[in-house]
């Protein structure tokens, strides 16, 4: 696989590269995640570079505020425990998947199988460690019984619903409308506004990067092309600006003033102000716009574009799985010594996820070919024209 320019590699390949290369850029983030630029630099002497330890060193277990999460030494976070649930949920269903899926088959899966969380160093119930607007998911869904096509009305809105959206971009492979029309159904039971459209809009970038010979500059196109309202208007933004860069240090700053007028967080990410994460037509979450900021600035290198947001900060695991799903996606190898490592530390194997889905793909995409014949079919019937070929 090449490490730039033109995306390459056979479809197995891609969905392998977009799910470790998400898993990979999460692990690299989850430590410095919610610090800015400077903070980083300080903490670690410089730019992070590749896996570090947690921020708090050994005190981790009862450091505030992320206590007791061992973030850090190749641990993945939510991240990918959301996106390794939506795998299984699409090996179980085998078809395209809509918000009903999500309660039929994700929720319990949250709810009643224990899985080896890494943040926590102990087999736990995946509830157990998703962050609050995920658990949303199960007080609406199981308890509330609230229709799954808007249970996730009400959320706060973030980036929740979209950091696990890779593998509907996969499923859809070369087909971005299809991507995100299926994606704003699934996100439909997680999220509303903004973040509900940044999970479609996330998703059609993962299905675009997966077409052949395409580009940095083509995924932003296909994104640009399907994104409504204030998503639209913060790629734009960010990309734009992103496209004068070709290094990352450079562009921290001026990608964080692109994105800052659609971004309802605030300076302080730790902080939020009292506008943060509300419904709004105007706005965006800030991590879908920086990581394919990134994807541009890198020209499509998978390191160059995980590390530059892993050193943005604030919300860098997000922006870094969203950038090494992207980057994998068009086929940039992911460093061996990176994926072995958080294949370790995680104890997961990052493989086994990317052949399900490939298997799954292909069964879907002949259901998706017989159910167009017999619509052709249909049609035909109707209109007294013959069949295409």
């Amino acid at each position: 696989m090449t490490p730039k320019g033109e995306g390459t590699g056979t479809l197995d390949e891609r969905i392998t590269g977009a799910l470790v290369g998400a898993a990979v850029g999460d692990a690299l983030g989850g430590p410095v995640e919610g610090y800015s630029p400077e903070q980083i630099t300080e903490r670690h002497g410089g730019r992070v570079h590749g896996v570090v330890g947690p921020w708090n060193g050994d005190a981790w277990p009862t450091a505030r505020p992320i206590a007791p999460y061992h973030k850090g030494d190749g641990h993945v976070t939510d991240d990918t425990l959301m996106t390794h649930a939506l795998v299984r949920v699409y090996a179980r269903v085998r078809d395209h998947l809509d918000a009903y899926a999500v309660a039929e088959h994700l929720v319990p899966d949250l709810m009643t199988t224990p899985r080896w969380i890494p943040e926590l160093e102990a087999e736990a119930l995946p509830l157990q460690r998703i962050f609050l607007a995920e658990k949303w998911l199960v007080a609406r869904l199981h308890y509330g019984h609230v229709d799954p096509r808007e249970a996730g009305t009400g959320n706060i809105v973030n980036c929740g619903a979209a950091m696990y959206m890779a593998p509907v971009g996969l499923v859809n492979a070369a087909n971005p409308a299809g991507a995100y029309a299926e994606a704003l159904d699934v996100a439909g039971a997680h999220q509303s506004s903004y973040g509900r459209e940044a999970a479609g809009v996330f998703a059609a970038a993962v299905a675009a990067a997966c077409t052949p010979a395409a580009t940095p500059g083509s995924v932003v196109a296909a994104c640009l092309a399907l994104a409504k309202d204030g998503t639209r208007a913060a790629v734009e933004a960010v990309c734009e600006v992103a496209s004068r860069h070709t290094d990352f240090e450079s562009a921290l700053g001026p990608l964080r003033r692109a994105v800052a007028p659609f971004d309802t967080v605030g300076p302080d990410y730790r902080s939020p102000s009292l506008g943060a994460r509300r419904p709004s037509r105007l706005h965006s979450i800030e991590e879908l716009p920086v990581a394919l900021g990134m994807l541009l600035v890198s020209g499509g290198d998978f390191r160059h574009a995980v590390l530059g947001s892993v050193n943005y900060g604030r919300d860098c695991d997000s922006i870094a799985t969203m950038a090494g799903a992207l980057a994998g996606a068009l086929g940039s190898e992911v460093p061996h010594d990176w994926a072995k490592t958080v294949a370790e530390s995680s104890r997961l194997d990052l493989d086994a996820p990317a052949r399900t889905l490939a298997e799954v793909t292909r069964e879907i995409f002949d259901r998706d070919v017989h159910r167009r014949r017999a619509h052709e079919a249909a049609y035909s019937a109707l209109t007294g024209t013959p069949c295409s070929g």
